[in-house]
């Protein structure tokens, strides 16, 4: 069957890709919480509903942008940032100041350039929202690496963050490919050639050279698990867990969730990537768990 790249087509793709994202995180998120440490361990579920943190949340006004647009709009994008940021969904500090100033007038490019001192953020922020963009262009990578780099810079400006975003959304849109998903080592050397020279790259080419490793662990300890919350601690390990098992969604997330750090934000990447393609969406029994998309971007739900 031909693949539908009508505006419909890529939304649906899109909204695939959001919800396979929201379980990752909210799923992943539970695992912060204390008590549910040995069933981490166990591979157990823990009790739901579970509520989805930041990364849905900015990932939500992406698709709605997409939605409107076709594309990104930065000002489109930083308003919808601002109008719908909810302190209480685990923001960074720096991402709550900005967007509470831009809701009260402020200039996004402003503001975010002069974060950390004029060197703009190099936190795992733009990465951890752009795999449904990377869904929506499945069938042109390279318009999804330039649109996730115009994504990137209404919050984060530094390259790393950039850089990390663009490497997101390849690794999505090549997991959506039309043809179905390429090998890990294809999917992890397509992104490579897409990105430019930063230390993310540096670390995609390390995580391609460890795809035989099968202790998450180690590789956390070389590629880092987003414990610094940089794009560059975070990203190569969450493609280097996506890109071996891209059909396989519950083995993916276990992957990562054990290997500790970030949790939320690894297996959000890790889950937008995986379900921008047919094979990797999410078990059903975890989608309804998962608390709902926002009325704002689905009214239905």
């Amino acid at each position: 069957m031909t693949a539908d790249f009508s505006a419909a087509g890529r939304l649906e793709r899109a909204l695939a890709s959001l919800r396979g994202l929201a379980v990752g995180d909210a799923l992943g998120s539970q695992f912060f919480v204390p008590v549910n440490y040995p069933l981490l361990q166990r591979r157990e579920l823990p009790p739901g509903p579970w509520q989805w943190t930041d990364d849905t949340e900015m990932a939500c006004s992406v698709v709605a942008v997409l939605m409107a647009h076709h594309r990104i709009d930065q000002d489109a994008l930083a308003r919808s940032f601002a109008e719908h940021h909810d302190f209480d969904r685990g923001y960074g500090p720096a991402v709550n100041r900005l967007l509470r100033l831009v809701r009260e007038g402020a200039d996004w490019r402003e503001l975010s350039s002069a974060l950390f001192n004029g060197q703009g953020s190099w936190g795992n922020g733009a990465a951890m929202r752009i795999a449904p963009l990377g869904a929506w262009y499945a069938d042109d990578p390279e318009q999804a690496t330039h649109q996730a780099e115009i994504s990137a810079y209404p919050t984060h400006q530094h390259r790393e963050a950039v850089v990390g975003a663009m490497a997101v959304a390849a690794a999505a849109a090549l997991a959506g490919a039309p043809g179905g998903p390429p090998g890990a080592e294809a999917l992890l050397d397509g992104v490579i050639a897409l990105v430019p020279k930063s230390a993310v790259r540096a670390g995609l080419g390390r995580a391609r050279d460890m795809l035989d490793y099968a202790d998450a662990g180690t590789v956390a300890a070389v590629l880092g698990c987003g414990r610094r919350t940089s794009a560059h601690d975070t990203v190569p390990f969450a493609l280097w867990s996506a890109a071996r098992a891209l059909a396989d969604y519950e083995t993916a997330f276990w992957t990562t969730a054990q290997a500790g750090g970030d949790v939320d934000t690894t297996c959000a990447i890790v889950g937008g990537v995986l379900a921008a393609g047919q094979a990797g969406k999410p078990p059903v029994a975890w989608t309804r768990q998962v608390e709902d998309l926002p009325g704002w971007l689905l009214p239905s739900g």
